[in-house]
């Protein structure tokens, strides 16, 4: 296994040049699996069980801070060991995030450095439209390009219905229709899946990661489990994340389902995301419009003659009102941890004196 079919492209290539400290007794790698602080990371010389050093640890005010499945490390051997100690982070090209579970304002970095984003969902009664324009918000945001994957054809009788649906949300996103169990859709799939390049798989509980993951594989490496059969959920399968390589040459993360995904965003992803509605607003009578009671406005009239589902611009003012509040929150957030940065370096300095 070498650097460039685990995705080291030009990108990584460029810091490693310019790193300042001596690589001599190091090596690259990337991070194929996360435990807590531990990590499994694969390299040209095999695979390593590593945990970050002291300096790295001293250096790291956030969760952001630390590796995540799909990260590109420096990292040295122990001696006589397969055990390694992380020296440095490589900066992302690509990260896909959200909030963290609970009340505290955190990013959770899912995958990193990823080419495609396979936002996968099944064709059974747990498909859910308005979730999917919130995974898109969130893949958008990924510096990644979303690819929306809909598993589980072979079960569903009106699959072109669905595509149809699927089409007017995820305007300008390639959508492809597969079934792991005959085999529909997956060369498709895999003709994204070339060597060098990396897919996250993201989506619900029971939408068929794993099980999509196999047949990629042409293996039973990730176990699977049956949905519920009173509403159709998963439950959850994959408890961890963990990159595996693919006879193409492609690297492939699967990620635990999420009952919500929860955004983390700052950019201009919810944009992308309601381009239609965003063309739209462009013809209203007034810049500031906010599509709400405003005369001449271009978006309610679309609403109004068919042209545009209520229920997508409900979803898109509830996506905007979480995004502000993330944001407005994340901004208090990140000046006080900055604040306790430096008076944590304050006093280590006087410590030293």
């Amino acid at each position: 296994m070498n650097l460039q079919e685990l995705g080291f492209t030009t990108y990584f290539e460029t810091q490693l040049q310019s790193l300042t400290f001596d690589m001599t007794q190091k090596f690259v790698g990337r991070v194929v699996l996360e435990h807590k602080h531990s990590y499994r990371v694969m390299t040209e010389h095999g695979e390593f069980l590593a945990t970050v050093s002291g300096n790295f640890a001293y250096h790291a005010f956030s969760r952001k801070d630390y590796p995540a499945v799909g990260d590109f490390v420096a990292i040295e051997q122990m001696p006589g060991e397969e055990r390694a100690i992380i020296h440095h982070l490589f900066e992302r090209k690509s990260k896909f995030t959200r909030k963290m579970a609970g009340l505290e304002i955190d990013e959770q970095i899912v995958a990193a450095n990823v080419d495609y984003v396979l936002l996968v969902m099944s064709l059974n009664a747990d498909f859910n439209i308005r979730r999917l324009e919130r995974y898109l918000v969130a893949a958008w945001d990924s510096g990644a390009t979303p690819l929306i994957v809909l598993t589980k054809a072979d079960l569903c009788d009106d699959v072109a219905a669905y595509l149809k649906e699927v089409e007017t949300v995820a305007l300008g996103v390639d959508i492809l229709a597969v079934s792991a169990l005959t085999g529909e859709g997956i060369p498709q799939l895999n003709a994204f899946l070339t060597e060098g390049k990396t897919a996250a798989l993201l989506g619900s509980s029971g939408a068929g990661k794993s099980t999509l993951t196999n047949a990629l594989l042409n293996a039973e490496q990730m176990k699977v489990s049956d949905i519920r059969e009173d509403d159709a959920k998963g439950r959850h399968t994959t408890t961890h994340r963990e990159l595996v390589v693919l006879q193409s040459g492609a690297c492939l993360i699967d990620t635990p389902g999420m009952r919500e995904l929860q955004l983390w965003d700052q950019g201009n992803s919810l944009s992308a995301s309601f381009s239609d509605i965003e063309q739209l607003a462009a013809n209203c009578r007034f810049r500031d419009c906010k599509h709400k009671n405003e005369p001449g406005c271009a978006v309610l009239q679309a609403v109004n003659e068919g042209g545009l589902d209520s229920s997508r611009l409900a979803s898109y003012f509830k996506l905007q009102r979480e995004l502000a509040f993330i944001e407005t929150k994340a901004s208090t957030d990140a000046m006080l941890a900055e604040k306790r940065k430096w008076k944590q370096v304050s006093k280590n300095l006087k410590k030293k004196k």
